[in-house]
């Protein structure tokens, strides 16, 4: 377990060292991170695995104390790191000091001081002895307490009320983070506005609570404005059946007009069509005794004619006779002299 506890101390050393020079907010949650993270990890080694290694592994207490020492010298750096601002010029050589003298401690454990505790506890003793510190784990300090005592009996007492005073303290920060970014985030919904991009700080704790506190704040903001959507698209549904009622009288209005011009443009024409017949009718009944008129008239004319004609030839004829029996005549009286 403690050597979990090393590899992931070490990640987040790596990720401290790969932020750019302006990550500032990203280096303040890393470092946050790093103090909860070897605080706890120094607390359960000091409470137990160091004194039991004292108690019965030789030739291991020159590197008790030693580590005791180094773990001092830590806490009092991560103490001063916890209320230094990101943006300190000695911010981050302050943390690149921390991380070389936690691996030059890392190193020696995991060389030196694990493999001496490893050949004299058996598999069962170190397997006991794990489960206490993971128990242990969960009630222990978060923050560094350099002035508390780092050795049996002390640090068990100090140490047991430190770490529940940094739970409650924690849930208290978070509480206020939580609520500050709750707050934020509904005046960003008001507005119209992306919601801030906050990451909480301080313990995992501090910033569980302050996600949940969020979280939660989220989901009342939502609630409300679900309940602003329905009552709108209710405001939208009754202006579209308004809108629509209006429309369908706007179009019956427009249907009627229509039909009633349709109407009227066919009673004019009809009228005119009538009017047209009647005009002709009157016309023709106008002008039949004139045409009458004019038909008797051609017939006087045409029967004078034919009694002209015919009083023509026959008096043609006649002359005509008249002169072929005057000739006949004469041409018998010339015969009859000469006979």
């Amino acid at each position: 377990m403690l050597k979990d506890d090393h590899k992931t101390v070490e990640q987040l050393f790596k990720r401290f060292e790969k932020a750019g020079d302006r990550a500032h907010t990203q280096k303040r949650e890393i470092a946050d991170r790093i103090i909860e993270a070897l605080s706890t990890h120094a607390a359960i080694e000091e409470q137990f695995f160091y004194p039991v290694a004292r108690a019965t592994v030789p030739r291991t207490e020159d590197i008790a104390l030693e580590s005791l020492e180094e773990h001092h010298i830590v806490k009092w750096v991560l103490s001063e790191l916890e209320t230094m601002a990101p943006t300190d010029e000695r911010f981050e050589a302050k943390v690149t000091v921390l991380i070389e003298n936690v691996r030059h401690h890392v190193k020696e454990e995991e060389n030196d001081f694990f493999p001496k505790v490893r050949k004299v506890l058996d598999r069962t003793s170190l397997n006991d002895l794990g489960d206490l510190m993971a128990t242990a784990k969960k009630t222990a300090p978060t923050h560094p307490h350099p002035r508390s005592p780092d050795a049996p009996p002390g640090n068990m007492i100090v140490g047991t009320a430190a770490g529940v005073a940094d739970r409650i303290s924690d849930t208290v920060s978070g509480l206020a983070q939580g609520g500050v970014t709750a707050v934020g985030d509904i005046i960003a919904t008001v507005l119209g506005r992306k919601k801030p991009q906050v990451s909480p700080t301080g313990s995992k704790v501090a910033r569980k609570t302050a996600a949940q506190v969020r979280a939660n704040g989220a989901d009342a903001t939502e609630a409300v404005i679900e309940i602003a959507r329905k009552a709108q698209r209710g405001a939208k549904r009754s202006g579209r059946a308004t809108r629509k009622t209006a429309a369908s009288a706007t179009n019956g209005a427009k249907r009627t007009t229509a039909a009633a011009k349709r109407g009227a443009t066919s009673n004019r024409r009809a009228a005119k069509a009538s009017a047209k017949s009647t005009a002709t009718s009157a016309r023709k009944a106008t002008s039949a005794p004139k045409a009458a008129k004019r038909a008797a008239t051609t017939a006087k004319r045409r029967a004078t004619t034919t009694r002209r004609s015919a009083s023509k030839a026959a008096k043609s004829t006649g002359t005509t006779a008249t002169r072929a029996a005057r000739r006949t005549a004469s041409t018998a009286k010339r015969s009859a002299r000469r006979a």
